[in-house]
């Protein structure tokens, strides 16, 4: 350890030579790194997204039971007692025409004003049911069978859609991390040996003078590190701005979405972006290195 700090002054002056040295060649690394961490950030953050959604949704999940023409409003209170104590449901709630009417006015928001179009309310009253997720098949099944209920409607096949939109997302996330990792892989590997080919001759003087690899290596992947994570904090920044710019248009525009906090979520991504980016950047310039024990006289 004594020895490591003695020689961090030559560690560092070497970092900087050789990354003067391929000056344009370690621009364009870094660019392209930053913008391939940026699009895995990207897909990762979508599928975050996705996920937080789906669980909010899920734990949200309701269906409505709609009554028949014959159902008074003695029988629907009646109903309503009868399906809080069905197994899979959390909650349940006589919902009236006018208070249908009104949510809908919420929902549409400055739209709202295509509903005094109609003459009449062209909402009817219904009975919102909270249910846990799995059992929502049981639970519909139960509640169809009950006298004075018409039909049900439930929301499956939206949360399918979305869960199914999420596990792509992964899916892709999942690529992208492989192309990432062996496009870095490559790229530090090129740079690497590039550099090990332009200082062959110091490498033989001091590999003569009795250096190990250990110290002729770590300038080689001090700059491997610092290409990667420069890139890395360089994409982070893009997708805090990104993340920003588009909660903000996604408040304006769906104001009911069950997004996940912005701050949590730009947390997540300062902290695992540069850290993902540093082991890419630490594995790329150690297989590079593979090179210096074939360097000779």
């Amino acid at each position: 350890m004594r020895s490591f700090f003695y020689n961090l002054g030559y560690f560092v002056k070497e970092t900087f030579r050789m990354l003067r040295m391929n000056l344009l060649s370690n621009l364009f690394s870094l660019v392209g790194t930053g913008l391939i961490l940026f699009l895995f950030g990207l897909v990762i953050t979508g599928g975050t997204i996705g996920n937080r959604i789906v669980m909010l949704l899920s734990e949200e999940a309701q269906i409505s039971a709609y009554f028949t023409d014959l159902t008074d409003m003695e029988k629907a209170e009646d109903l309503v007692s009868r399906i809080k104590e069905l197994e899979g449901v959390r909650d349940a709630f006589y919902i009236n025409a006018t208070q249908a009417y009104g949510r809908m006015e919420k929902v549409l928001g400055e739209e709202a004003g295509i509903l005094e179009l109609f003459e009449n309310n062209p909402f009817e009253a219904f009975i919102e049911i909270r249910i846990h997720m799995e059992a929502m098949d049981t639970v519909i099944e139960k509640v169809n069978a009950l006298e004075g209920i018409d039909y049900v409607r439930d929301n499956i096949e939206v949360l399918e859609q979305m869960r199914g939109i999420t596990q792509g997302l992964k899916i892709l996330g999942y690529f992208i991390f492989l192309a990432v990792s062996i496009t870095t892989l490559i790229i530090l590997s090129h740079l690497i040996r590039q550099g090990i080919y332009h200082n062959r001759e110091q490498i033989h003087t001091m590999k003569l003078l009795g250096a190990p690899n250990a110290f002729i290596g770590f300038p080689f992947v001090t700059v491997g590190l610092l290409l990667t994570l420069t890139g890395g904090l360089i994409a982070s920044g893009l997708l805090v701005f990104f993340i920003d710019g588009a909660y903000g248009e996604m408040n304006g525009l769906l104001p009911f979405l069950p997004l996940p906090s912005k701050n949590e979520l730009t947390s997540g991504i300062i902290l695992w972006i540069p850290t993902v980016s540093a082991f890419l950047g630490i594995s790329g310039s150690l297989f590079g290195l593979s090179s210096v024990k074939k360097v000779s006289g």
